[in-house]
């Protein structure tokens, strides 16, 4: 008799044991479980306010303008590529722009003068010219969907970067970001021999000024 209740005393023992184990540990869990869910809804918030758009190569364009001792001239992009990313967070946000520019897709409509300008781009070394967003100095509202936004980035031609400050209007249409600028620069800034056509009779003009409106949209 006595070993059965000795056996009886130590069964429920543990049994209490057990159970007091298990509801620590079912305490322990909850507030962990429910951090990892408030966490993993807080960064999906976060996600979801930042918004992607790719650029639509055949609704933008981007032109090149330039001078030359016969006439001015202009070169029109017919591939780029872009993507902007921006959070809808209260106010504005930029966080990531770049731009790629097919450098033999630049096209002045007379074959002369483009076999010109891809020699002086370095064309079979250099494939693309691109900009890349480094910071946003500034962002002014003119409307509800309408920004002055101020920029600097990284642009490279012909495999020479430097730094560039860029001022455009930003404006959102629906799934759409227009972006329009333009910059002027000279061609020596990037190690760029202004090309010469007719034996160095007719000569281009060291400034140019690029001109862009660009069409981002939701994919």
């Amino acid at each position: 008799m006595y070993d059965f209740c000795h056996k009886l005393k130590c069964f429920l023992c543990k049994s209490l044991h057990k159970h007091k184990n298990a509801t620590m540990k079912h305490s322990i869990k909850f507030p962990v479980f429910f951090l990892t869910v408030f966490l993993s809804s807080l960064f999906s918030f976060q996600v979801a306010l930042s918004q992607n758009y790719i650029l639509n190569n055949n609704a933008s364009v981007l032109e090149v303008h330039g001078t030359s001792s016969l006439h001015d001239w202009t070169l029109e992009t017919e591939k780029q590529l872009g993507k902007i990313v921006i959070a809808h967070s209260g106010d504005l946000e930029i966080k990531t722009l770049s731009f790629s520019v097919e450098a033999e897709s630049l096209k002045s409509g007379k074959s002369s003068m483009d076999k010109n300008t891809y020699k002086a781009l370095k064309t079979e070394d250099y494939k693309t010219m691109t900009f890349d967003l480094v910071s946003v100095k500034k962002i002014e509202k003119l409307s509800d969907k309408s920004f002055k936004v101020s920029t600097t980035g990284k642009m490279t031609i012909a495999g020479v970067t430097k730094n560039m400050s860029i001022d455009m209007i930003l404006k959102l249409e629906g799934n759409k970001v227009l972006l329009n600028g333009e910059k002027s620069f000279k061609m020596t800034d990037f190690g760029i021999d202004p090309p010469k056509a007719l034996l160095g009779t007719i000569k281009t003009g060291d400034a140019i000024k690029i001109e862009f409106k660009s069409v981002f949209e939701t994919k």
